[in-house]
């Protein structure tokens, strides 16, 4: 099960250069599959994990590498296509985060401590997770639909998933937003304390 599970994760970061591909060569509906089959690896590889105690430093390493490949790539790919300030200003705010975190993350490591992770299910870093997730695939999916249907197509269900699809991003995109800085506030919180440690 080990195995299963970091093959999982794995499979996320190989998930992530492909959709590079696949997205840059207008193949949208394959982009679509492949991001939703990374999406839903990352929930069964947690859930496997915890279920079977499968949990190894690995795993948690290739988890978390695995996670800030597919956002990240897919938060960079974004950009390029739709360059507009509503959509690349919180993405460039949370990818500074990331990096923001990291940073944390690498100095207490280098003290030989460790920040703390919120478990609860609804920790404002899994929430943040969720809703990036929710922002990216609600972009792709208008991606694919704007490229497969007729431009005098008139049914309701595509008009109205056309106006429907990014106004979905944009929020989810910017309550990740507010989710990730207030996370990021928790981990600011717990590196003080643990700084005030070091001698």
């Amino acid at each position: 099960m080990k195995f299963f599970v970091n093959f999982l994760s794995s499979f996320r970061i190989a998930a992530s250069f492909a959709i590079i591909g696949t997205l840059m060569s207008g193949m949208y509906i394959t982009t679509v599959i492949l991001f939703l089959l990374a999406a839903l690896s990352d929930f069964f590889d947690g859930y496997l994990a915890r279920k079977y105690d499968a949990c190894t430093k690995t795993g948690l390493v290739l988890d978390s590498i695995a996670d800030k490949f597919l956002v990240i790539t897919s938060f960079v790919l974004l950009c390029i296509m739709m360059p507009v300030w509503f959509i690349v200003i919180p993405i460039i705010l949370m990818i500074s985060r990331e990096l923001y975190i990291s940073g944390l993350r690498e100095f207490l490591g280098a003290n030989k401590l460790v920040v703390s992770h919120p478990t609860s299910r609804f920790a404002p870093g899994k929430i943040k997770t969720f809703m990036q997730i929710i922002a990216i695939l609600a972009f792709l999916c208008l991606f694919a639909i704007g490229a497969s249907v007729n431009n005098a197509s008139n049914s309701k269900a595509i008009l109205y998933a056309i106006y429907a699809l990014p106004n979905i991003g944009i929020f989810a995109l910017w309550f990740a937003l507010a989710t990730s800085i207030w996370s990021a506030v928790q981990y600011t919180s717990d590196f003080i304390s643990k700084v005030k440690k070091i001698k």
